[in-house]
Parts: structure tokens; C-alpha cells; sequence
């Protein structure tokens, strides 16, 4: 099968640093399924991977990708939930072989059943950062147990990245909370407001005087997505007391002293967690992409595409990496289809 590889860790200005390589095709075992890979999108992880991980021991090159939609190809002998021939969606685990290949073993507890209203490429775009945002909001800020006053306010802090973009719209439709976005440039303000958001600030300036200027409760949940450590001070200062405060960037350090005050709770959300330690609700994950589904199908969600490249080869996915590492990328970007033989 074909796949993009990289054989040593590095930066993106090398010439072997995403390479055309073809390999066997794996085989599905116990829970897995062999997913026919459609489509993938690339997410700010796969550049941080390809920069500093080398190969899993014992193998001379390293697959990436943390998102795809396709077809199931074959099932392993305990697989339940579905079938040679379904449309899937998913985002994988960190420690395996990723979805930059023809074909992909992926844990059937962490697949979702792909939404019918999308394309393959739309599809592609949402598992990662769906799975991601539902986690942050849902199961580490706990934003369906309100804080203070009703109703409470939620603050994005980096709207119009891939989890932003998604965590705008899974916050309108599964919550009461008044959504503020942050976004620093016109046409990502726009895009913002596009998805939902009630309220638009620019985090590039103070925020918490512009949260203030709105007129409304210091909000309650905070959800930084991005450049963390430059915003820490003003989260502080807006945030609402005994708030919860999420991130999911990785800051070198992160002096949390100044929450102690408000008693805020601080949480990471890694969205790999479950399927790397193998928690005893890995299968949340699938439940939740099929919920995710429904939301699109029900025309409450939708795609956060804005590129897509095709075919599938190292030199489209050495552009897409390039556009994530210039911190600029609106939405998602995906690759499609992989060039006939």
C-alpha cells in the first residue's frame, strides 16, 4: 500500500522529511477494523510529531495522521459495531500508525459512523478536533454543571482554529451558554460569527476590558486553545470566581498562581488519552462521533473545511504541514483521494 512517511524527526526544510513509501497492507485483529482511507486532515499534532518523535522502536519509518474518513475494509474476528462496506469517521491513537495511508487499523470504540450529509473531505475535517472540543467542554469543564449565575457565559480563546471552529458549534447546539469567540483578523472574525459564536473579541488586545465592555457576567468556562502562556494574566483577570479554566496547547511552563484567588479548577484535555491508556471508557469516543454525526446530519453542525489538496502524496501533505506550522490556518485542510496507478 501506499503511505507518507518520515524516517527521521526533523524539521519541514529537508527533503526526506515526508516521503512516498509503500508498504505491506495490514491486517485486522480482535477489535480492529481495516479502514480503506479516503480522505485525512492534518492537525497542529501531526507537525509537532514529525518535528520531534522519531519511529516507534523496531520500525524505520513513522506514518501520521490523526484524522480520515473511509470505508471499512475488513473487521477482526471481535469487532460488533460494524461491517465490511460502512462509511467511517475517526481520529486514531497517538500510538500507532496513523491515517496518511492507504489502509488503517483503528480500534472499532473509537470510530464513528461517518455523517451521510458530508463528503468524504468534510468529514475528514471533524473527528480530531470534534472529539476534542466535546471532550473539553463536556467531560473537563463541565459546562452542563453551571457555575454561578444562569445563563452562563463560555469564552473561546482562539475561535477560528480547527478545535475553536468545532467547539463554537458543539457548545450552540448542546448548551445554553453565551459563546465568545476570540479572533484577531477580519475574515476570521467573520468566520467566527459564522459559526454561531454571539459575541466577538480580539485576543491579539486586553481581553479582559473587552469582556467587560460586553456587558456581560465574568464568564465562567474559559477554553484556550492557543498561546496560552500570552493570555494567562488576562484569563485571570476575566475569568468568573470558582470558574474552570481548559487548555489544550503545551506551553513550556504555566504559572496557575494567580488562579488561586478565584479558586478556579485548571484542566488539560488530551484527546488521545482514553485510546492510549486504554480507559475503561475508550469506547466514549465512538459514542461521541456518532453523536457528532447526528448533530451534522441535523444540520446543527457543520464541516470546519476550508482547503482541500488531492491527491493524497508527501508533496501535498508537506504543504499542508507547512500552512499549520505559519499559525494562520482557518478551519481545517484536508487531502483527498490517492492518484491511480
Amino acid at each position: 500500500m501506499r503511505a507518507i512517511a518520515y524516517h527521521q524527526a526533523g524539521v519541514l526544510d529537508r527533503p526526506d522529511a515526508l516521503v512516498d513509501v509503500e508498504l505491506p497492507r495490514p491486517v485486522a485483529a480482535g477489535r480492529d477494523l481495516l479502514v480503506a482511507v479516503q480522505a485525512v486532515s492534518v492537525n497542529p499534532v501531526d507537525t509537532k510529531v514529525r518535528a520531534g518523535a522519531p519511529p516507534f522502536e523496531g520500525r524505520a519509518e513513522r506514518i501520521l495522521g490523526w484524522d480520515a474518513a473511509g470505508i471499512v475494509e475488513a473487521v477482526g474476528p471481535d469487532v460488533t459495531r460494524f461491517k465490511v462496506g460502512d462509511p467511517v469517521f475517526y481520529a486514531g491513537n497517538i500510538a500507532r500508525d496513523g491515517s496518511n495511508a492507504q489502509y488503517q487499523l483503528v480500534d472499532e470504540r473509537i470510530v464513528g459512523r461517518a455523517p451521510s450529509a458530508l463528503s468524504v473531505a468534510e468529514a475528514a475535517a471533524l473527528p480530531l478536533t470534534a472529539i476534542t472540543a466535546w471532550e473539553a467542554l463536556f467531560d473537563r469543564l463541565r459546562v452542563q454543571d453551571k457555575v454561578g449565575q444562569e445563563p452562563a457565559n463560555l469564552l473561546i480563546i482562539g475561535g477560528a482554529g480547527g478545535v475553536g471552529s468545532v467547539a463554537i458549534q458543539i457548545a450552540r447546539a448542546g448548551t445554553d451558554l453565551t459563546v465568545i469567540a476570540t479572533a484577531s483578523r477580519p475574515e476570521t472574525q467573520d468566520w467566527v460569527r459564522g459559526l454561531g459564536a454571539h459575541h466577538v473579541i480580539d485576543h491579539s488586545q486586553p481581553m479582559a476590558p473587552q469582556i467587560a465592555a460586553l456587558g456581560l457576567d465574568a464568564p465562567a468556562f474559559v477554553f484556550s486553545t492557543t498561546h496560552t502562556d500570552h493570555h494567562l494574566a488576562d484569563i485571570a483577570e476575566l475569568i468568573a470566581p470558582q470558574g474552570r479554566f481548559a487548555l489544550i496547547d503545551d506551553p513550556a511552563s504555566l504559572d496557575i498562581i494567580a488562579f488561586k484567588r478565584k479558586a478556579v479548577s485548571v484542566h488539560w484535555e488530551l484527546m488521545f488519552t482514553r485510546s492510549l491508556f486504554d480507559t475503561p471508557d475508550v469506547a466514549e469516543q465512538g459514542r461521541l462521533l456518532d453523536e457528532v454525526a447526528k448533530l451534522v446530519d441535523q444540520g446543527a453542525i457543520r464541516t470546519t473545511l476550508t482547503q482541500t489538496l488531492s491527491p493524497i502524496n508527501a508533496a501535498n501533505l508537506i504543504a499542508a504541514h507547512r500552512q499549520i506550522e505559519s499559525a494562520t490556518t482557518r478551519g481545517k485542510i484536508v487531502l483527498e483521494g490517492w492518484q491511480h496507478e
